[in-house]
């Protein structure tokens, strides 16, 4: 059974220079606002430039997927909701579209799953009937802060066209998934349960760093 919620699960330091007075006086301070999609969700984002080389973003995202299925006897209902927000601070080191970034995500990404067996199922070292099992629900959740590093294209900032395109890639070191389960019976020994989502967690270890993948539109004011 913990495969199928693994399964689920899926489907839904760099350094930077100190920045000099000789920097910031570099450029006049610039802001921009985009959109932007990816694996953190849709959302919104600002963008404040204060010299040639360094920019300080802010974003939101927010997303929201249900899936529905029946492997082994079980039916699955789960629900996929990345909620996120995060700051960043860009360095161009050329003064052109290529960054570097670090940043911090508030991160509420999680899963919600519901599970209806209609055969034996083993939880934790107890095997149970569906009756005695009724409905099993699981949420998944990660550390609230996590730090950020990635890498880019595209400065919203920038001297030309008030239009600007933006990509990123990188990794947000969000810890090890916590995983919780409850059974709508009581049947089910919390022990039992406690020890399935356990499992679950050691298992769910590669998860500890989440890639960051997004593209955007921004516009200079």
């Amino acid at each position: 059974m913990k495969n199928k919620i693994y399964l689920l699960i899926v489907a839904g330091g760099l350094g930077f220079p100190v920045l000099s007075v000789a920097d910031a006086t570099d450029a006049p301070s610039r802001f921009a606002l985009g959109v932007k999609a990816g694996t953190l969700g849709a959302g919104f984002e600002g963008t404040f430039g204060i010299s040639e080389r360094f920019n300080v973003r802010a974003g939101i995202n927010n997303y929201s997927r249900k899936f529905e299925d029946t492997e082994s006897d079980i039916r699955y209902d789960a629900t996929l909701d990345l909620k996120n927000a995060g700051v960043f601070l860009d360095w161009h080191p050329f003064a052109g579209t290529f960054r570097l970034s670090a940043g911090l995500i508030n991160n509420r990404n999680g899963i919600h799953l519901s599970a209806t067996p209609t055969a034996n199922q083993q939880i934790g070292s107890t095997t149970y009937t569906p009756a005695q099992i009724g409905t099993l629900t699981g949420d998944v959740t990660f550390k609230k802060n996590a730090p950020y590093l990635g890498i880019g294209w595209g400065n919203a900032v920038n001297k030309g066209s008030p239009f600007g395109f933006n990509f990123e890639l990188g990794v947000a070191k969000q810890g090890s998934p916590k995983v919780k389960l409850t059974s709508s019976n009581s049947t089910v020994s919390q022990s039992d349960l406690d020890s399935e989502a356990r499992s679950a967690e050691t298992d769910l270890g590669d998860f500890k760093s989440y890639p960051v993948i997004s593209l955007g539109l921004s516009y200079r004011f």
